[in-house]
């Protein structure tokens, strides 16, 4: 039976206090484990602003409703207004979610700050923002991580390196350029590291509401025809603050639909654990585009 992973990521403190509750009931109503990647640091969204330049990011604002999905309050973080510690503020919720039997790990520590800086930053800058992140996630949880997921699928060759000398045996930080692929082992400067991939296989409801005038079930009646026939393992990336929110009942559709096109729902870990990790490919760490999505993302494509 081909199997279906849930990678929830978690940006901010309005997904962490709201989105996360209504994700929690919606699991238990449909007897589903996912895993929770939490961002455990500042809540500085705010300065996301800076991206206005980046090509493709304007138009992915207009079409996906970024104020109705993240409210005022939390597009001012880090501007106007201070940014919460979402590790601190919400940590009775992040508890929860593994209490609720969801496997859990790390986003990041501080979202805005990664995804705009970790592609040219040097291993002192990766690594002291990886390792906040590390001691904030025993903090809260009284346990070591024991997987990673990098927010906005940004990452370089020094936070890979990181992931195997933590010891981490799987992580889910890319993305697939082409259909059929899956989880693999990165080569970096001919060395092969340990820690495996399970990319995103499947676009996210967000890249593609607004386009050809897709609305969220239009969205996910896509994103269905895309996983239809059930004959490969897929992962799916959805967001506390949309899927968590607005868009609750077009995931709602989706799970509905992906279980009766026949996936068994898994943790990443649970995936791992059918993998064999010593026969994935390896395949070179780089970067490229996803339809939807603006900006340089890590990607694996397959082998030229």
């Amino acid at each position: 039976m081909p199997t279906l992973t849930l990678k929830v990521d978690v940006d901010t403190l309005r997904g962490t206090q709201e989105g996360v509750p209504r994700l929690l009931d919606l699991f238990a109503r449909h007897g589903i484990h996912a895993t929770f990647l939490f961002s455990l640091g500042p809540d500085h969204t705010g300065r996301a602003i800076r991206r206005v330049f980046r090509p493709g990011f304007f138009a992915k604002v207009s079409r996906t409703s970024v104020l109705e999905h993240y409210g005022v309050r939390t597009l001012l973080y880090g501007t106007l207004l201070p940014g919460p510690d979402i590790g601190r503020v919400g940590a009775p919720i992040l508890r929860a979610a593994r209490a609720a039997g969801h496997e859990v790990g790390i986003h990041t520590w501080d979202h805005v700050l990664w995804q705009d800086r970790v592609r040219t930053a040097d291993p002192g800058w990766t690594c002291l923002q990886m390792q906040k992140a590390w001691t904030r996630f025993e903090e809260v949880f009284g346990t070591p991580p024991r997987t990673h997921g990098a927010a906005g699928w940004q990452m370089n060759a020094f936070a890979l390196r990181q992931l195997d000398a933590w010891g981490m045996r799987y992580a889910s930080d890319g993305r697939v350029a082409d259909p059929g692929l899956g989880p693999y082992r990165v080569e970096l400067q001919g060395t092969v590291l340990d820690c495996v991939q399970l990319p995103t296989t499947l676009p996210t409801l967000d890249e593609l509401i607004g386009i050809d005038g897709m609305d969220g079930a239009a969205a996910a009646r896509h994103i269905l025809e895309q996983a239809h026939p059930a004959s490969q393992d897929q992962v799916f990336t959805l967001h506390a603050e949309l899927e968590g929110a607005k868009l609750l009942p077009a995931f709602e559709t989706l799970l509905k639909g992906w279980r009766t096109q026949g996936y068994e729902f898994a943790t990443m870990e649970g995936y791992y654990q059918r993998l064999d990790a010593a026969a994935l490919p390896v395949r070179a760490f780089g970067c490229g585009t996803v339809p939807g999505r603006s900006g340089d993302l890590m990607v694996v494509k397959a082998a030229s």
